[in-house]
């Protein structure tokens, strides 16, 4: 305390320990002070927490955004993070604040939630009890991992999906993290569940440019070929997400297996051309 922080602290004899020197007046701890840089940091953090999910913590952190801003004034910077910092959520659905909350609440208190969820499949909306283990952004949309106590199983709920939610005093099934990886991280995008069957498909050389750089998952596999080509090999379980993907790089992309997921490319892609083709 004396040596880094200057504290005016002494030894006192009688009392058999150490003590502040009352004849040194006032003093107090050091606040917390940011860099310049640091402060810009985390006005950029604070404008992407809010575009991507809007409202959130708003209210709370307006005091905490306004002596930023007046510590950055001060420091002669212009803060302007609004102005500095876009974030597109392209084909985001919007989640109600107020749920979302209640989501939130639910996962870091570790409490159950009783859930009416929608399944956009088929229309049917059914009350679900889910102990939540993780919340998940991805493709500009927020999900909930969590234990069904319904399906009495490991979920991905669409969280713009639940109509409704409230936080339950019981506490939450624990399931390994080991176990929460092998059912939500071994496929091929948000579809959970084992990733039984592996994906090879090569790029053109113009579309393999982009793709040799990008990672479509964690266990991927990728190769030059003498002809220019990129081939890709991946893991997935349910194909759609992973369809969908390769129907994005157009004529630039060509499944060569399994045969299954070859014939499925095959017959969405008849699908499409009849609509222009007549």
């Amino acid at each position: 305390m004396r040596d880094y922080l200057n504290a005016p602290i002494l030894y006192d004899r009688e009392q058999g320990g150490y003590r502040y020197d009352q004849q040194e007046g006032q003093w107090e701890l050091p606040g917390l002070w940011f860099q310049p840089a640091e402060l810009q940091a985390l006005l950029v953090m604070q404008q992407l927490l809010q575009e991507l999910q809007p409202g959130l913590l708003s209210q709370p952190l307006a005091p905490v955004r306004a002596r930023f801003n007046q510590l950055l004034e001060q420091a002669g910077i212009a803060p302007q993070a609004e102005e500095k910092v876009r974030v597109f959520n392209l084909a985001g659905r919007p989640v109600d604040d107020q749920l979302f909350a209640t989501v939130t609440q639910a996962l870091f208190a570790d409490h159950q939630l009783s859930i009416d969820y929608l399944a956009r499949s088929t229309g049917v909306v059914t009350r679900r009890r889910v102990s939540p283990l993780k919340l998940v952004y991805y493709r500009s949309n927020w999900y909930l991992d969590g234990w069904c106590h319904h399906r009495q199983a490991l979920r991905s709920f669409a969280v713009d999906s639940i109509q409704s939610a409230e936080v339950t005093d019981e506490g939450c099934k624990v399931i390994s993290s080991a176990d929460q990886l092998a059912h939500f991280g071994a496929a091929y995008g948000i579809f959970s569940g084992p990733a039984d069957q592996r994906a090879v498909i090569e790029f053109s050389p113009e579309r393999a440019r982009w793709v040799a750089d990008e990672q479509w998952h964690p266990e991927q596999q990728g190769e030059w070929l003498d002809s220019g080509r990129y081939r890709l090999t991946l893991p997935y379980g349910d194909p759609r997400e992973l369809i969908r993907d390769i129907l994005k790089q157009g004529g630039g992309a060509e499944v060569i297996s399994p045969p299954s997921l070859r014939e499925q490319m095959t017959a969405e892609i008849a699908a499409m051309a009849a609509h222009y083709l007549g």
